[in-house]
């Protein structure tokens, strides 16, 4: 794979001439604030970065490596400059509309087993956040052929894919899937198709035209009634090996505390705020006693707020169909009217003559049941 600079398609090793890449002019600069906030920007001559951090100009940017800490004109603080990666195009694009996050994006590319060369069918482009990972996944030899029913969406999507450096691989195009289906001209080329619409189970039959024996079918939705409509289609049109995921993370806090041990202990000012992560230390005034209440330790519990369903993911592979298969069938079919019409000609034998037998029944006697002589009728006359 080619290296590609000012892109997010990079060769893995680069040039040894080329390891440390600078940032130039209209290079694609992420621009990470902190461990949750970055902002993308477009490197040009004349203008400046502002945010609570300080004021950074975009000259002073050219000619720095990306992952450069770099100090505010104002020295105010800091920032660093990386290089554009679709992990992180995921948390800064704009979004035009719900987006897949690093998590789903993984499993997808991975189960649709994408390699350079591969060619993937999406719909729909959305905002573009996954079409930018399966772009990385097949170039610099495939093609991701991306549709959209929104004419907006369209050309917003063609000019970031332009101008972040992958509509070499790319190609989006404004059609409603759904409705038409895939083109004609794309039968039996893809390696793999991805789904993210509203009525998944109405494409399946173009799926199954367009895919290459083997290929994989992948759809994303949030409801389980999707889901169940769309694997009864799959069903229906030679899909095999179905599964049905869904990804919830489980985010932990990890940290050092200071827990009371002796629990019979009073409380004393030190001791009452063990449970605080920012406990302070004891002074060197403090008793012995109070000090041997207390112990270091680990403490690790699960984040309390965090993102937990956004889809399911149903994965299926298209099983090419043996030689004659469709002879094979309708043979069957006539096998199987013929022996329907033997057992039910033997059932209307069977109970024809159960009908002609008498079925005889023990006559009930009125009398009283004797109790049984193996059970004690008074307990109370035998004792230890």
């Amino acid at each position: 794979m080619s290296h590609v600079r000012g892109t997010m398609l990079y060769a893995s090793p680069a040039p040894e001439t080329d390891r440390e890449r600078l940032i130039r002019e209209n290079d694609l600069v992420v621009v990470v604030e902190g461990f949750n906030a970055a902002v993308a920007q477009r490197i040009r001559i004349g203008e400046t970065f502002v945010s609570r951090h300080g004021r950074f100009p975009h000259a002073a940017l050219v000619g720095v490596a990306f992952g450069t800490k770099i100090r505010a004109s104002d020295g105010r603080g800091f920032v660093h400059v990386c290089a554009p990666t679709p992990e992180l195009w995921t948390k800064v694009l704009a979004h035009r509309t719900q987006i897949l996050y690093a998590p789903d994006i993984a499993l997808v590319s991975a189960e649709m087993e994408l390699r350079p060369g591969s060619t993937v069918l999406e719909s729909g482009t959305g905002s573009g956040s996954l079409t930018h990972a399966l772009a990385r996944c097949v170039a610099p030899t495939g093609k991701v052929w991306t549709f959209e029913f929104n004419e907006t969406r369209v050309k917003a999507a063609e000019e970031e894919f332009r101008a972040n450096g992958i509509d070499e691989v790319t190609t989006v195009t404004h059609r409603d899937i759904e409705r038409d289906g895939f083109p004609e001209e794309l039968a039996s080329t893809a390696d793999a198709v991805f789904l993210d619409l509203p009525g998944p189970q109405k494409c399946v039959a173009s799926v199954a035209r367009s895919l290459r024996p083997n290929g994989v079918l992948c759809t994303f939705s949030p409801c389980i009634e999707q889901v169940h409509k769309t694997i009864v289609e799959m069903k229906k049109h030679g899909f095999a090996d179905i599964k049905t995921v869904e990804l919830l993370g489980r985010h932990y806090d990890v940290e050092g505390r200071c827990l009371q041990t002796d629990l019979s202990a009073p409380l004393s000012k030190e001791t009452k705020g063990g449970w605080r992560k920012d406990q302070k230390r004891p002074r060197d005034g403090a008793t012995e006693d109070s000090a041997s209440t207390l112990t270091e330790t680990v403490v690790a519990h699960p984040q309390q707020r965090l993102q937990s369903h956004t889809a399911y993911l149903t994965f299926a592979r298209l099983i090419p169909a043996p030689e004659n298969w469709t002879e094979t069938l309708a043979e069957r079919a006539k096998t199987s009217e013929s022996g329907n019409e033997e057992v039910l000609k033997r059932a209307a034998e069977f109970l024809a003559k159960r009908r002609g037998t008498k079925k005889r029944y023990r006559p009930q006697s009125d009398a009283p049941k004797q109790p049984s002589k193996h059970v004690i009728s008074n307990p109370d006359d035998y004792s230890d």
